[in-house]
């Protein structure tokens, strides 16, 4: 990586999403320190304490408060990063959410929010990204999955299949890229102390409070190691959750469901179904 001074157009430029939290923060933060300057997005008002941080790693940041999930939000971080006038190097496509709850009860609009953000606007963004890096003739794009990409989520019903596209979108767009000089990775965390489980009410479920989990830290610094090698896809996390991946490519669908039901499923009756972001 590149050690030049801050804002010098020798560094190399990367767009983080969901940056002011969680795996997302860490990832930004990582590349800042590894020499990068960042166009680093979140939906908060916690983007510009996030940018902050970045700073005192060296990294020129140019800060981006929009929402993904609407098509306008994902122009306007398109906008930021041709607005440097620079090269796009890397790119982490991580923004992302989920909603705790039977389906039965939770609110439709979250549910079609939650696939616009964790679908649509990855689709657009990539869009734009590949483009650009195919034409510049290389670069590396991360991609933000799941663990729950390898099975169905009952209680999370609509998050997990939203994962499943991103991670067989990633996988596709991999192969597409490769003649460009373009190499993506997708990023499958298992469960990460992000607090993103609590962010999408699930507190009353077993994945909430007392419930270990991996670090976010490390998730993030496997991820970065991933990309740089260009590999097609790494499980974030510990041994265990690498082993969890194992298993769920050979378990019935159905028992995973029913496993996957028995954590998930709110312990009281009333429903969980605050979305959560990173």
């Amino acid at each position: 990586m590149s050690t030049t001074p801050s804002g010098s157009n020798e560094r190399p430029l990367a767009l983080v999403t969901g940056a002011s939290a969680g795996i997302g923060y860490q990832l930004a933060l990582q590349l800042a320190q590894q020499g990068h300057d960042l166009v680093a997005t979140g939906r908060s008002e916690g983007i510009d304490p996030a940018a902050v941080d970045f700073e005192e790693h060296g990294a020129r940041v140019y800060p981006v408060r929009a929402d993904l999930a609407e098509r306008e939000g994902v122009d306007a971080v398109w906008d930021a990063v041709q607005a440097t006038g620079r090269p796009l190097q890397v790119a982490v496509l991580n923004a992302g959410r989920s909603i705790g709850g039977a389906f039965l009860d939770t609110d439709l609009d979250d549910e079609l929010a939650l696939v616009d953000l964790n679908v649509t606007s990855v689709v657009h963004l990539a869009k734009h990204v590949a483009r650009h890096m195919a034409t510049n003739g290389n670069g590396r794009i991360l991609i933000t999955s799941s663990l729950s990409a390898t099975l169905p989520t009952p209680y999370e019903t609509v998050y997990g299949p939203s994962r499943a596209f991103t991670r067989m979108f990633a996988l596709g767009l991999r192969e597409e890229l490769k003649e460009y000089g373009v190499s993506v990775t997708t990023l499958l965390p298992g469960a990460t102390d992000s607090g993103f489980h609590s962010r999408a009410g699930m507190d009353n479920t077993a994945f909430g409070p007392g419930m270990k989990k991996n670090s976010r830290v490390e998730v993030a610094r496997q991820g970065l190691q991933a990309l740089l090698a260009g590999r097609a896809q790494v499980v974030g996390g510990d041994l265990a959750t690498r082993w969890t991946y194992v298993k769920n490519r050979v378990l019935p669908e159905t028992l995973k469901a029913a496993r996957h039901a028995l954590r998930a499923r709110p312990r009281t009756d009333s429903p969980s179904n605050t979305p959560a972001k990173r």
